[in-house]
């Protein structure tokens, strides 16, 4: 009798073990929910492609498992992408999904993926809104808290002594996010704040307005195909010699390619640029431009992360997600070598990190690139965590 209950006993364990490590050798699934279709696929574009090569670099593996990834159109459609990240995890049974670009998408997206059982990891939108008391465990943010960037401007802005500002933004939430981002931190005077609708092509009005208040520096958030239009006219206009030009997400890698010669010095801010001089931004920018013959912007390089982020939380739980305690505590660690050097994630999910002011510039290859020109903050972190109650 005795001898049969250890039989047994050996038996489940066994069978336990077995269990396990089938498991272990199932695929990781990873969603991946970003634009890639519309005038936004750009950036899409450059998430997937950043988080394929970090996936190629583990010769498709995460943590050790074998990784499958399972890439999905949001179309830039709330209701579209909510269907779709309930697919992804109903259906498709992903284990995690990086995505999207959008903060709207977010909205729509962020219940679907943490609470239907799988981590979300957001390559690029920040909403301050799960920054703080709706804060998630099953969320983690690898590019920043949506009002940084614009902040980091104002912060310049006042630094560098300019007393007036002129202020140019779509006519959307986003838009007056990012002129609220800039005055948080800008004491001088505002001239004019300035929205113009979302289809605009021509920005000659403007301009004109621009020349007659005659402010110390511009500051514009104004993205994609905007953003490629208003660089070439300011250029054009003959005011790029006169005043200085501050902008968010308008000159960068998704619209150098477009803009080129007439982005040449113009200011921006980001958390990182393809010439920072660190043996992991050397690897992925050499990469990145081997494969895809075009320069990594930060939505590909936070994409990059994503990956790298679920790699190195698979690598400390042995390849199980089963644990939730123990995975999200692998997450919360951040431990994989960044592009943009150190990095580590606050209570929230969101990263602190440093922040630079960058400038747009021709790379040898004749290439366009942004470029560090200075940094303006040191380990900073968002001022929504607070009120997270995560601890």
């Amino acid at each position: 009798m005795r001898h049969g209950i250890m039989s047994g006993l050996l038996g489940a364990l066994f069978g336990a073990a077995l269990a396990g490590a089938a498991a272990a050798q199932a695929p990781v699934k990873v969603g991946v929910l970003v634009t890639l279709s519309g005038p936004g696929a750009v950036l899409g574009q450059q998430v997937r492609d950043g988080v394929a090569l970090a996936l190629k670099d583990r010769d498709g593996k995460l943590g050790g498992r074998p990784a499958e990834l399972v890439v999905v159109d949001d179309e830039l459609k709330p209701d579209v992408a909510a269907a779709r990240a309930r697919r992804l995890v109903e259906s498709d049974r992903v284990d995690f999904v990086i995505g999207p670009i959008f903060s709207n998408i977010l909205g729509a997206i962020f219940r679907p993926v943490t609470e239907g059982g799988a981590v979300l990891v957001s390559p690029n939108a920040g909403s301050s809104v799960f920054a703080g008391r709706q804060c998630s465990p099953d969320f983690f943010v690898t590019s920043y808290e949506n009002t940084q960037i614009h902040a980091v401007l104002g912060e310049y802005a006042q630094r560098q002594g300019y007393k007036r500002a002129f202020l140019l933004a779509p006519n959307y939430q986003a838009g007056k996010d990012a002129v609220a981002g800039f005055r948080s931190r800008f004491r001088g005077e505002v001239v004019a704040e300035d929205y113009v609708p979302l289809t605009t092509v021509d920005f000659q009005a403007d301009l004109a307005r621009i020349a007659d208040a005659r402010p110390d520096v511009i500051f514009t958030f104004m993205p994609g195909g905007l953003g490629v239009a208003l660089v070439r006219q300011f250029h054009q206009s003959g005011l790029a010699d006169r005043i200085p030009f501050l902008s968010a997400f308008t000159v960068d890698e998704s619209t150098l390619p477009a803009e080129q010669d007439a982005a040449l010095g113009l200011y921006g801010a980001m958390t990182w640029a393809p010439d920072m001089d660190n043996a992991a931004n050397r690897k992925f920018v050499g990469e990145y431009l081997a494969a895809y013959h075009a320069v990594p912007g930060s939505y590909a390089m936070q994409g990059y992360d994503a990956l790298q982020l679920i790699d190195s939380a698979l690598a400390r739980t042995g390849g199980t997600t089963s644990d939730r305690a123990k995975l999200h505590a692998a997450l919360h660690a951040a431990d994989f070598a960044s592009p943009r050097g150190a990095f580590r994630f606050n209570t929230n999910g969101y990263p602190i990190q440093d922040f630079y002011l960058v400038k747009a510039a021709k790379r040898p290859d004749g290439l366009y690139q942004t470029e560090i020109v200075q940094k303006v903050f040191s380990d900073w972190a968002d001022e929504f965590a607070a009120a997270c109650p995560l601890k």
